[in-house]
């Protein structure tokens, strides 16, 4: 084979390549689209550097607080809170995640994190949307609970797969199933009862699990751009 003849079958190569990486689901796209629409917008979506939640849940019969701190692209802590004390933290520092147990700072098994890699957002949707992290296939119709949700398959380029079940009236989603997700994770999470923190409408209510029994937290505060800064990660 001649040079030019060479670089021309390595540039249609490079060329196919990219027009693949391209191809998503349209379909999918545009209900991920329409969720980010009812969330806020997506530029406005793209616009949250950093997310502050505080949440009440029970843990062993007790009430506690779950604060959750995240700073984009990939940055995040854990605390739960128990009468105004932190009894556990963990957290990712964007190489690195920790944890914090009785006053001692420890490196923590790395598998726990193992997805932080691949995140770009705060917002995951907006990760999905990113066809060089993920690929989507619509999947149809399917009831969940009283609603009528459009299923979608996103899948990470580190293997894990998420099941996404999108509200067709309200846009949200309304439940996540993930395989082959962290270790430690929930494997299904059931969002329910949005409101509005000033411009973002978002789920106030997760459930781990399909059963009416499962634990539940409720978001109690939700602040972004502010309460979060990068001494949080240190």
């Amino acid at each position: 084979m001649n040079l030019s003849k060479f670089y021309f079958v390595l540039l249609l190569a490079f060329f196919s390549i990219s027009i693949n990486a391209q191809q998503q689901d349209q379909k999918a796209v545009a209900i991920i689209n329409k969720e980010l629409d009812a969330m806020g917008g997506k530029d406005f979506i793209k616009s949250i550097k950093t997310l502050y939640t505080n949440s009440i849940t029970q843990m062993e019969g007790r009430e506690v607080n779950w604060i959750v701190k995240e700073m984009k692209p990939n940055i995040g802590s854990f605390e739960i809170v128990y009468g105004n004390r932190v009894v556990f933290k963990s957290w990712y520092d964007g190489k690195v995640g920790y944890n914090l147990s009785s006053g001692e700072k420890t490196v923590a098994d790395q598998e726990n994190f193992k997805d932080k890699e691949f995140k770009r957002n705060i917002f995951n949707e907006l990760d999905y949307l990113d066809s060089s992290l993920y690929k989507l296939e619509y999947l149809g119709t399917e009831d969940f609970e009283s609603a009528k949700c459009h299923k979608i398959k996103a899948t990470c380029i580190n293997k894990k797969v998420e099941f996404l079940y999108f509200d067709d009236k309200t846009s949200f989603l309304l439940k996540a199933e993930t395989v082959n997700g962290e270790k430690d994770s929930f494997a299904t999470v059931v969002y329910g009862d949005f409101k509005k923190f000033d411009k973002l409408t978002y789920f106030t209510t997760m459930r781990f699990g399909v059963d009416k029994d499962s634990q539940i937290a409720t978001i109690v505060e939700l602040f972004y751009n502010e309460k979060v800064s990068e001494s949080d990660f240190k």
